[in-house]
């Protein structure tokens, strides 16, 4: 049953937790089952891939990873050899910037102006949970397509290094050795807090999604805004800004592999994506709520 068949189907009985739930599963199967989703985490899930096979060939020789073996390029690639589970922290560190960000941004912004293209937005707000529940709704998939996103990432990096390298104990930023399981716990958590670190420019697409009646605008709309971001955040001239921006303790989860943790800019994170939130959910809402459906 598609989300809009749910939706009718729920028409003239009270809102419900269980009709919520439903409403919620609908959305996310119609979400992970669509083709242009499934590319996009496949070509995440190639990135380790491919980070894997480029390392492996260039140390073939037994030289270390990175411009004349210098052990240059992205945050932690110099230790893939030694332990495959940095191709984990080495993944995402590639991905985060970029990959991760325009994919979330195209589920975003695609999230209620694509139901307005296909005109089947009115038939879900037939339903008697209203337009809040439903904009709840929404927003809630896109999360649970972060978390998917990034354990695609996360689980791919690990079954590739895994393979092609030897694995054991971790060797933190802070110089101490870590048991395996430890490191494994870790970069789970690494990826919990890498999916935590895009709920505010989730709730940024979303936002974008309610101001159009075109999926492909938005999609497009919110994609160009995070690369203007991104530039803004890469200007040193613009420093006094930075620190308000989304993306830009994105990498703080580096801290994760210090010993003792180092929590500083991780709190900062996770507090600017909660602002954010608040802040584009509280606008996204004012505009869906007051918005006149016509498809």
């Amino acid at each position: 049953m598609s989300q809009a068949e749910t939706a009718v189907a729920g028409a003239g009985r009270a809102p419900s937790p269980l009709w919520t739930f439903g409403i919620l599963r609908s959305e996310l199967t119609t979400t992970l089952r669509r083709w242009r989703t499934l590319a996009l985490l496949g070509v995440l899930a190639a990135v380790p891939v491919l980070i894997g096979i480029a390392v492996r060939i260039e140390t073939g020789d037994g030289s270390s990873p990175g411009p004349g073996g210098g052990g240059g390029g992205p945050a932690f690639l110099s230790q893939v050899t030694n332990n495959g589970l940095f191709l984990v922290f080495a993944a995402l560190a590639v991905t985060l910037p970029v990959f991760l960000p325009m994919a979330v941004g195209v589920v975003a912004g695609d999230s209620v102006a694509g139901e307005a293209n296909a005109g089947t937005l009115r038939y879900l707000l037939v339903a008697p949970a209203g337009r809040t529940r439903l904009l709840l709704t929404k927003y809630a998939s896109v999360l649970v397509f972060c978390l998917v996103a990034t354990l695609v990432v996360a689980l791919s990096a690990l079954a590739v290094g895994a393979l092609l390298f030897p694995v054991g104990e971790v060797t933190t930023i802070s110089g101490t050795r870590i048991g395996f399981g430890e490191g494994l716990l870790r970069a789970g958590l690494i990826a919990v807090v890498v999916a935590a670190s895009l709920i505010g420019f989730a709730a940024v697409g979303l936002f974008v999604s309610t101001l159009t009646g075109s999926g492909i605008a938005a999609m497009a709309a919110t994609v160009g805004l995070l690369i203007t971001v991104q530039i803004v955040d890469g200007i040193p001239q613009l420093s006094a800004v930075h620190p308000y921006l989304f993306p830009h303790y994105w990498m703080s989860y580096a801290d994760l592999l210090r010993d003792p943790v180092y929590w500083d800019e991780l709190v900062k994170n996770l507090g600017l994506q909660g602002l954010y939130a608040a802040v584009f959910g509280s606008a996204a809402w004012a505009r869906f709520t007051a918005k006149d459906i016509t498809a």
